[in-house]
């Protein structure tokens, strides 16, 4: 830092997933207000990350950065590897703020309950002023969702993307019932793929940053899965990432609905998006997204229940899972209602099992930080609870392999609506299956070492004996759950030397799980 640095009254913080360049704070430039973005130990330790995760935010922080600049913004940019980061947040600003003279520090409103309770607590103690600001990114505010469901002992999400249908207007007739006469397309958006019509070609922009991952690495930042730094494809700033929305409103929306669920070893998209790391790091925004969509079914070239799904996704479902964070943190990162505490198997690490589906589903997840939904909840997240792999540690490694998850989206979709260790908060059930559903909506099944038809044996898929023998242990929880009847029934049919077979031999197979 130069003692001939000018002095400034105010820093601001721009944290690496606040990468809007059209917030309010950047429609006037103020000389005397200075951008701080900085790279810091603090943020790629606290859990294990991929290294395409740390790679591509930190690519994205000094695109923005840089940006920044070019419209004339001060800014002042903290390297991973400056001698002067002290790698942590607070020790940085504080040093910041007495560089630079400065009298006030704001900050736009963190998305993970750490980093809130940590500035708040620091900025209490400090001489200075601080103040933080909204992101202008969301459709609500952090408590909106709990003033919506108070007095209710649960929150279904779709009594609450029905409120903001009629809210916002979208998908209404004149007399406010829903376009199509239904709320919700979902039956309509469960088919497997039968191989055509065939996906859109991959459009995201592919970038070099094998001198940054160079600087990662001698830094002593450690991480895990492919880093993929000289061919990295994920957009950096918000030009790419329009570029992106624009390919994805043309080619995959029209196909999205149809196939959302579907799973496949030929395509490891199909027709889903890929905006999330995007619109998490507040690239795009929510509202532009949806009226993408929303135009798309206007001039005819998407359908609407398609278009139906994906404005769920995004109005509906990641507006609620980020009110259930705010409403129920810190306590809900601990729960776990079902008293699961097996450690993760290492092939969680590798992708070296020979259940073929998640040796795809896993190892596609380490090579290209990415799974898309059905992929991470009815395979990895599926085998986790029939299997009771600790929640937390699921948690955990959800957190650190996907290049969009960020706490306050993941928690909730892990420990709530993967792992029900919520209690059914969040869901109304366990989302698990035998391989029959894995068999219906893919091929991965087809070339497995386990046969997905046999219960018991060596040759038996995994799945059939643990989801039987998972309904067994948790009967006292789950047999009350009115949704839950017909297995409850199918399993009362079952003849107790059969249920015994089953729930001897997934007791084998959670003895053994790292040889699988």
């Amino acid at each position: 830092m130069s003692p001939m640095q000018p002095t400034a009254h105010t820093l601001r913080l721009v944290l690496g997933d606040q990468l809007d360049p059209e917030h309010p704070w950047f429609d006037v430039r103020d000389p005397g207000v200075v951008y701080v973005l900085m790279e810091v130990r603090q943020e790629t330790d606290y859990v294990l990350h991929h290294a395409q995760k740390i790679l591509a935010i930190f690519a994205a922080m000094r695109a923005f950065a840089a940006q920044l600049r070019a419209a004339g913004h001060r800014v002042r940019y903290v390297a991973i590897d400056d001698a002067s980061n002290r790698q942590s947040i607070p020790a940085n600003l504080a040093a910041l703020m007495a560089h630079y003279g400065a009298q006030r520090l704001q900050y736009q409103d963190p998305d993970e309950w750490r980093l809130d309770q940590q500035l708040r607590q620091w900025g209490a103690t400090q001489a200075f002023a601080t103040e933080a600001v909204d992101s202008a990114h969301f459709y609500t505010r952090r408590g909106e969702l709990a003033e919506f469901f108070r007095g209710r002992p649960q929150w279904l999400m779709e009594h609450f993307y029905r409120h903001m249908r009629k809210r916002h207007q979208i998908l209404l007739v004149a007399d406010g019932t829903p376009e199509g006469g239904q709320w919700n397309y979902d039956h309509d958006n469960r088919q497997p793929w039968p191989g055509d019509p065939p996906p859109p070609p991959d459009a995201r922009p592919v970038h070099d940053h094998s001198a940054l991952w160079a600087t990662i690495q001698a830094a002593g930042v450690d991480s895990f899965g492919q880093p993929q730094a000289d061919v990295l494809r994920w957009p950096l700033h918000r030009a790419e990432a329009l570029a992106c929305l624009d390919r994805f409103i043309a080619d995959g929306l029209p196909y999205f609905g149809r196939y959302e669920d579907a799973m496949s070893t030929r395509s490891p998209r199909l027709f889903h998006s890929q905006l999330s790391f995007a619109l998490n790091t507040k690239m795009l925004r929510p509202q532009e997204v949806v009226q993408r969509a929303l135009s798309a079914y206007d001039a005819g070239t998407a359908p609407l229940a398609a278009v139906e799904g994906f404005v769920r996704q995004i109005l509906g479902w990641r507006e609620y899972v980020r009110g259930i964070y705010w409403a129920h943190m810190p306590d809900y990162a601990a729960r776990n209602a079902l008293g699961h505490d097996t450690p993760l198997p290492a092939w969680f690490w590798t992708g070296d099992t020979h259940m073929r589906c998640l040796h795809h589903a896993i190892g596609q997840s380490l090579q290209d930080a990415y799974a898309h939904h059905i992929q991470r909840l009815m395979v990895i997240g599926n085998f986790a609870l029939l299997a009771g792999l600790d929640p937390a540690a699921v948690h955990r490694w959800y957190l650190g392999v996907y290049i969009d998850a960020f706490e306050w989206v993941e928690l909730p979709n892990t420990v709530g609506m993967s792992q029900f260790a919520d209690g059914g908060l969040l869901a109304t059930k366990p989302y698990v299956s035998s391989a029959a559903y894995i068999d219906r909506m893919s091929d991965y099944c087809q070339g497995c070492r386990y046969d997905r038809k046999q219960k018991t044996g060596a040759r038996a898929c995994p799945y059939n004996a643990l989801y039987w023998d998972f309904f067994a242990r948790h009967q006292d929880t789950l047999g009350r759950n009115r949704r839950l009847d017909m297995v409850y029934r199918q399993l009362g049919k079952l003849p107790a030397a059969q249920l015994q077979a089953l729930r001897t031999h997934a007791q084998h197979l959670r003895g053994r799980l790292d040889t699988l």
